[in-house]
């Protein structure tokens, strides 16, 4: 019989880590402040030191990360079911997004996750594609108006609002504002370092946006059940598995809350990375408006969205560059082994798909901007299949990632048919932190001039 997460008996780390090159860091807190100035100078000092498997504390806990391709095999794909996505991640998001989908494991997730598919087959995946093409010409027409402005806040607002549409049925403003707002703050909070929910705190803050969720979305689902409402929302409040199997109402507030977060915040910060690398990369930004301009008429329709092969790899070279979740966790609830090193139950462990993706071992130039890397000529067949894992990998690899490219797809073809993207200076370089989510510090200023 599959194991779950309940399987863990023993305190966190119940066997000893000795064995395991690493270090403590500072008292507490060990090298928190260090990752969190930046993660990917940090991992290279620990991987050059201690090699691909150390141990070392982050967030008040202990934990190894497992660096490298064949970790991140060994650790998405998950062959003797000992590593537990729900205990992984229960330190960091128990309090603001328990019992999403990726906090579910090993029978449960497969269950939850065959109801869930209702939500992103075909039909829904048309819907959503409608919705998104009526309302993202008007916002990017306003950005062009607008003069400078700063990217990942105009497109933050822009995918929440997409989200609130294409998941929930609803039209932007009003209550929605409220929403975006309780989410943001509760994607903000997962990375406090003072974990206690006081109000004004920003660990408060999270709590309190977790709470106006369960209150707004509980209310909904008795006006949705029985409807004919093509929304995410509505999908789940009515889907069943072939056996009638369907969702209570709390588990319906969890699905929704994750996947109203996961949906904007990847989008929104690899769409981001592209809009900044098109801007510093003119031949590639013309090349993928060229290729949008081959598309008839006003709108990208779902049929059309394969037709953009180089979007598509620009899209990828984006979430190379910078990971949308730069680092995951697990918890081992059996003794396991990898690398050569024990990994006791209890034992939390972590690879990090943000080092991996740029690893001149495995990216010549890693820092450079090529789209071509995920062409046949570029070689794609012949990399490590697990050195590219943005949407993770194995049972957990995420149910969204074709409404994440048909989101991206669809806001560059709008986009770039009609404008052109000018960074605020020519010498201008973005510096984009990653923890909790990839962001530029500095909002990425941009403007819009109209292609003529």
């Amino acid at each position: 019989m599959a194991n779950t997460a309940s399987d863990v008996q023993h305190p966190l780390n119940a066997g000893r880590l000795d064995h395991i090159p690493g270090e403590d860091g500072w008292p507490v807190i060990g090298n928190s402040l260090e990752d969190l100035r930046d993660p990917r100078a940090y991992t290279r000092r620990m991987l050059d030191r201690y090699g691909p498997v150390y141990r070392h504390k982050l967030f008040f806990h202990e934990q190894v990360s497992l660096i490298g391709p064949e970790a991140n095999e060994f650790f998405l794909l998950d062959r003797e079911q000992v590593l537990s996505s729900e205990q992984g991640w229960m330190p960091f998001l128990k309090d603001l997004f328990p019992r999403g989908l990726m906090l579910l494991d090993f029978d449960e997730h497969r269950a939850h996750r065959k109801i869930m598919t209702v939500a992103f087959k075909t039909p829904a995946m048309k819907h959503y594609c409608e919705r998104l093409n009526l309302g993202v010409p008007t916002r990017i027409g306003a950005w062009g108006q607008a003069g400078r402005f700063r990217f990942y806040d105009a497109i933050k607002a822009l995918t929440l609002d997409m989200a609130t549409d294409a998941f929930l049925g609803m039209k932007p403003g009003g209550q929605s504002a409220k929403v975006n707002t309780a989410l943001s703050d509760m994607v903000a909070a997962s990375v406090a370092l003072f974990r206690y929910p006081l109000p004004g705190t920003l660990y408060g803050r999270g709590v309190a946006g977790r709470r106006f969720m369960i209150a707004f979305l509980g209310d909904l689902i008795a006006k949705r059940r029985g409807g004919a409402g093509r929304d995410t929302f509505s999908l789940l409040c009515n889907a069943k598995d072939e056996d009638g199997n369907s969702f209570t109402d709390q588990q319906i507030i969890d699905h929704m809350n994750f996947l109203w977060m996961a949906a904007h915040d990847t989008i929104t910060s690899s769409v981001t990375t592209l809009v900044y690398e098109l801007g510093r990369n003119r031949d590639w930004q013309e090349k993928l408006a060229a290729e949008c301009d081959t598309i008839g008429g006003e709108h990208l329709d779902y049929d059309d969205l394969g037709r953009l092969e180089l979007v598509d790899y620009a899209f990828k070279e984006a979430m190379r560059l910078n990971a949308p979740v730069p680092a995951l966790p697990r918890m081992t609830v059996r003794d396991t082994k990898f690398g050569g090193y024990a990994l006791p139950k209890g034992t939390l462990v972590g690879i990090s798909p943000t080092f991996v993706h740029r690893m001149p071992e495995l990216w010549p130039e890693p820092d450079r901007f090529d789209p071509m890397r995920f062409s046949p000529e570029g070689g794609v067949r012949d990399r490590h299949k697990y050195a590219w894992v943005p949407f993770g990998g194995g049972a957990h690899m995420c149910l969204g990632l074709h409404f994440a490219t048909m989101q991206a797809k669809i806001i560059l073809f709008h986009l770039l048919r009609h404008w052109r993207i000018e960074l605020d200076r020519p010498d201008y370089e973005a510096h984009f932190q990653i923890m909790p989510l990839t962001k530029p510090k500095c909002g990425l200023p941009v403007r819009l001039v109209r292609r003529s």
